[in-house]
C-alpha cells in the first residue's frame, strides 16, 4: 500500500477498506508453460462440474434462489480468468525461496511431455496416446487424469517433494478461489455458500454513531506511510523528539530514554509502564496503524495488512501454519479475545525448575489482576455463537466439565471476525488501552519502519560479564519508498518486542550469540476436526443450534482434556492433556485447511461451510522448534505431544457427535469421516480409534492436516544464568547492558493457554524493573 494509495491523513486504509481494482499487468515471473501447467493444476482443485442431484433441502442457509447461484458455483473453475494468475502473484511474494523454487521447478516439468509423464506415472493410461508425439503434457490430460494425479501427490510418501508441491498449489489456489472479491469486495460464489461478511461500507453502528476526527492514537502516531525523507525528522520533532537529520549519511538520528520495537503484548504494556515512570518512548512498528472503522471482514486484503507475511508463514517443512500479527497492536490486534491467567502449575514450574522466583511472587499475581484491569476482561457472555454452543452442548451431554473464557471485551461482544480486526471497536487489545496510555505520557509510535540492526557498543571494563551495550537501533521504512533515511533511535534502554519469530533474528542478526537465541520455541501446535450440523438441527427446543459458524464470539467456552484425575492435596493441578476450543474460520481460510479428496468433495464441503463447526486440540508442547531467520523456522511435534494432541482430537469429535453432528471428520489427507446418524456407539468408537492411525511423509501428525498456531512462545527464554536462557531473570541480555526483552519469547515455556494476559504480565513485571534500573542508572550518575 503507497503513500498514494491512503485516504485522507488519519482515515481508512483502502486495502482494508474494499477490494481494490484488478492488476492490469502482473509481475509473477512465471513462463507461459508454467502458467499453463498452474491453469491445469487450478482447473483440477477447482473443477467445473456440472449441476448434480444433490438435496436441495440442504441448503445449508443460502437464499430463496440458491438452486441458480449453486449451479453457477459448480459450473465456476479454479482455471477461469483471474485465478491462476493471482495465485502466482501471491505465491511469488509469500513462498519461501526454496518453496517457489520448487513449485517452478515442477510446473516446468508439467510444461513437458516427458515430465508429466514421470510425474503422473505410467499408470496414468491417458499420458500415453498412439498419435504423435505418444505423450501428452498435464493442460492435455482429462481433468479426471489431472485429479487423480493430485489424489497421489497429496499421499506421496516415497517422494515428499511432490506432497509439498501439492500442499502449495492447494493452499493458495483455493485461498484466492474463495478470498477474491471484486471492486466492491464480494466474491461471486459467497452467496452459493451462504457466506455474507459485513461489506465495507456496512458500518457497525457504534463505530458509526462516533465516528472521532481524532484516533485515539493520533497524538503520538508518526506514520511514515504518510512521510518522505524531508518531512519525516519534521513530522517526530513535532511529537517532542530531538532528531537529527543528516542528509549526507541518509540518517535521521532520534534521541529518547527508551527504544521499543514492537507494539503487541510486551511492546504496548513496556510503552505504557516505562512513559508512566517519566521516560521518553519511541515504539517502533513496522506494521500500520488501523483503527475499528478501517477494519472489514474481508478476508485477503485483511490477512495481507494484519499478519505477518500475509498470513502465509509456514515452518521449513510446510507442516504448520504460523498466524502473528503484524499492525499497531501486533497480535491483540488479531487475536480471538481470550483471556486466561497463567495456571499455577505452570507458574511453579517456571519458578522451581527454571529457577525464576518472578512467577512465584506476589508481584507477578498483582500483574496479572493490573492487566486484566486495564483490559476491562468481562467473565460472561450474553449470547455464544454457534461452535461454542456446539462445544459447550456436547460436552454438557457427556458429562464433561466445559469452562467459560474471559475476554477483553462486553460480555454482549458478538463480533466472529476479531480476527481481521474489531469492527466494533469492542475488543480492546494494546492499541486501544496500553498505548492509549504511553501515548498520553509523551511516547511516539513510527508506524511503517522495520527495525534492522541493533546498535551496540563495546562496554569497556564490565563487571557482569557483558561485554557489550546496547543504545538504541536502526530502522527503515517497510511501507513507503519515499522514506529512504535509515532512522537510529538512540536509547539509554532498548527493548525487544517484535515476538517470538522476529525477536531472535533481530538479535541474532546483530551480532549477538547466545547459544538460546532462536532455540526453544514452543507453538500450542493444533489440530482440527469437524461436524456437520444441516439447517433442520435447529429445530427442537430448548437448546437451539441457530447461527452459522463464523458468526459470534469466536472462543467463549474450553474444555480441558486432564491426564490424570488426581493429583497431591494442595498442590496445583497438572496441566491438561490438551484443550478444546473453537476457531476463526474465515471462508477461504476453511478452503485451505479441509483435506482435498477431489474437486467435487470440496465444493461439497464448502457448500456446507457455514453450518460446519469446527473444533481444534491444542497442547502445551514440551518439543520445541528453532528460528533460524526471517520466516524460516523449524518444529518438532514430539511423541508425547501428539499423544496429546490425538487424545484432544477424540474427544472433540465425541463433543461434536453428542452435540448432534450429522457427520464428523478430520483434516486427514484421505477425507477422514463418519456418518452419525443412524450410526451405533461400537461404529462410532471404532470410527475413533483410526483417529490414531498417522501416515504423514515428513511428520506423523502432517496427515491430520496443516496444523496451524498462533502462540508462539520462548525463543529468547529466561535463565537463571547465561547457560540457561537468552536473557536473565529481569529480561536484560547476558551479553549486552542496557538491552531487553519483553515479549513471548521470553517464556521458559509453554503457557498451556492462550498466553495473551502471560506475556502482557510479564511485560509488566520487567518494565517495571527496567525502570527501576534507569531511576538507579540515573542516581548513580547524579552521584
Amino acid at each position: 500500500m503507497g503513500a498514494g494509495e491512503r485516504k485522507q491523513r488519519g482515515h481508512g486504509h483502502p486495502l482494508l477498506r474494499g477490494g481494490g481494482a484488478r492488476k492490469e499487468r502482473y509481475t509473477h515471473g512465471f513462463s507461459a508453460s508454467q502458467m499453463a501447467a498452474l491453469t491445469a493444476l487450478c482447473g483440477a482443485l477447482v473443477p467445473s462440474l456440472p449441476p448434480d442431484t444433490r438435496n436441495r433441502n440442504d441448503d445449508g442457509g443460502r437464499e430463496p434462489d440458491g438452486d441458480k447461484v449453486v449451479e453457477e458455483f459448480l459450473l465456476a473453475s479454479g482455471a477461469d480468468a483471474p485465478v491462476p494468475d493471482e495465485v502466482a502473484e501471491l505465491m511469488s511474494p509469500r513462498c519461501l525461496p526454496e518453496a517457489l523454487a520448487l513449485v517452478r521447478g515442477v510446473l516446468w516439468l508439467l510444461g513437458t511431455r516427458l515430465g508429466t509423464l514421470a510425474l503422473c506415472g505410467w499408470w496414468s493410461s491417458r499420458c500415453l496416446t498412439w498419435r504423435f508425439p505418444f505423450v501428452r503434457r498435464f493442460v492435455e490430460l482429462p481433468v479426471e487424469e489431472r485429479e487423480e494425479a493430485l489424489r497421489r501427490w497429496s499421499r506421496q510418501t516415497m517422494i515428499p517433494p511432490l506432497r509439498m508441491f501439492f500442499l502449495i498449489t492447494k493452499v493458495f489456489c483455493l485461498y484466492v478461489f474463495y478470498s477474491w472479491t471484486d471492486e466492491n469486495s464480494e466474491n461471486p460464489h459467497w452467496r452459493a455458500i451462504g457466506y455474507s461478511p459485513p461489506l465495507p461500507d456496512e458500518e457497525p453502528a457504534a463505530v458509526e454513531a462516533e465516528r472521532p476526527e481524532k484516533r485515539p492514537l493520533d497524538d503520538g502516531v508518526v506514520e511514515t506511510i504518510n512521510e518522505t525523507d524531508a518531512s519525516l525528522a519534521a513530522s517526530l520533532a513535532a511529537k517532542g523528539l530531538t532528531v537529527t537529520d543528516d542528509a549526507a549519511r541518509n540518517v535521521c538520528t532520534v534521541e529518547c530514554d527508551v527504544a521499543i520495537v514492537g507494539s503487541g503484548c510486551g511492546g504496548g504494556v513496556s510503552a505504557a509502564v516505562l512513559a508512566a515512570a517519566g521516560y521518553k518512548v519511541v515504539v517502533i512498528e513496522k506494521g500500520n496503524y488501523f483503527t475499528a472503522r478501517d477494519y472489514t471482514a474481508v478476508e485477503a486484503p485483511s490477512m495481507s495488512q494484519l499478519y505477518e507475511g500475509g498470513g502465509f508463514v509456514t515452518t521449513l517443512s510446510g507442516g504448520a501454519l504460523l498466524l502473528a500479527g503484524s499492525a499497531v497492536g501486533g497480535g491483540t490486534a488479531v487475536n480471538w479475545s481470550a483471556c486466561i491467567k497463567t495456571p499455577d502449575a505452570v507458574r511453579e514450574e517456571w519458578a522451581r525448575e527454571h529457577g525464576l522466583p518472578m512467577f512465584a511472587a506476589g508481584e507477578y499475581a498483582a500483574a496479572m489482576d493490573k492487566v486484566f484491569e486495564r483490559l476491562g476482561v468481562t467473565h460472561g457472555c450474553k449470547e455464544e455463537g454457534l461452535q461454542n454452543k456446539v462445544l459447550r452442548k456436547g460436552c454438557e451431554r457427556l458429562g464433561y466439565k466445559v469452562e467459560p473464557v474471559s475476554r477483553n471485551s462486553t460480555e454482549g461482544h458478538y463480533c466472529g471476525s476479531c480476527g481481521f480486526g474489531c469492527r466494533t471497536g469492542d475488543k480492546r487489545g494494546t492499541d486501544t488501552t496500553w498505548l492509549v496510555d504511553a501515548v498520553r505520557h509523551g511516547a511516539v509510535i513510527l508506524t511503517g519502519c522495520k527495525a534492522e540492526k541493533l546498535l551496540l557498543e563495546r562496554s569497556g571494563g564490565a563487571d557482569d560479564g557483558r561485554e557489550k551495550r546496547c543504545v538504541g537501533v536502526a530502522a527503515r521504512s517497510a511501507a513507503n519508498a519515499a522514506v529512504t533515511r535509515t532512522v537510529e533511535v538512540r536509547a539509554r534502554a532498548t527493548v525487544s518486542a517484535c515476538g517470538s519469530l522476529l525477536t531472535p533474528v533481530l538479535l541474532r542478526g546483530s551480532g549477538l550469540g547466545n547459544r538460546h537465541i532462536g532455540k526453544n520455541l514452543h507453538l500450542h501446535p493444533t489440530a482440527l476436526v469437524w461436524g456437520y450440523f444441516p439447517p433442520d438441527a435447529t429445530t427442537g427446543a430448548p437448546d437451539l443450534l441457530n447461527g452459522k459458524a463464523y458468526e459470534g464470539g469466536i472462543i467463549t467456552s474450553l474444555h480441558k482434556v486432564e491426564g490424570c484425575s488426581s493429583h497431591p492435596v494442595g498442590a496445583p493441578a497438572p496441566p491438561p492433556r490438551a484443550i478444546l476450543e473453537t476457531p476463526a474460520m474465515g471462508l477461504a481460510a476453511a478452503g485451505t485447511q479441509f483435506p482435498w479428496v477431489s474437486g467435487r468433495d470440496m465444493k461439497e464441503r464448502m457448500l456446507r461451510y457455514n453450518r460446519t463447526v469446527h473444533i481444534f486440540s491444542m497442547v502445551r508442547d514440551r518439543g520445541s522448534g528453532t528460528v533460524h531467520g526471517e520466516r524460516r523456522v523449524a518444529y518438532h511435534l514430539d511423541a508425547a505431544d501428539r499423544e496429546g494432541m490425538r487424545a484432544g482430537l477424540r474427544r472433540a469429535l465425541r463433543v461434536l457427535a453428542a452435540a448432534g453432528a450429522a457427520e464428523i471428520g478430520t483434516h486427514r489427507s484421505d477425507g477422514q469421516r463418519f456418518v452419525c446418524r443412524g450410526a451405533t456407539e461400537a461404529a462410532l468408537e471404532e470410527f475413533l480409534d483410526g483417529v490414531d492411525v498417522a501416515r504423514g511423509p515428513q511428520s506423523k501428525a502432517a496427515d491430520w492436516g496443516l496444523c496451524c498456531t498462533a502462540h508462539q512462545m520462548g525463543s529468547c527464554r529466561m535463565g537463571a544464568t547465561a547457560e540457561d536462557g537468552a536473557v536473565d531473570a529481569r529480561g536484560e541480555s547476558w551479553e549486552a547492558r542496557g538491552l531487553y526483552v519483553c515479549d513471548g519469547s521470553v517464556l521458559p515455556g509453554a503457557v498451556g493457554v492462550n498466553p495473551m494476559v502471560t506475556i502482557q504480565s510479564v511485560a509488566y513485571c520487567l518494565a517495571t524493573g527496567i525502570a527501576e534500573s534507569l531511576r538507579r542508572e540515573q542516581a548513580s550518575e547524579k552521584s
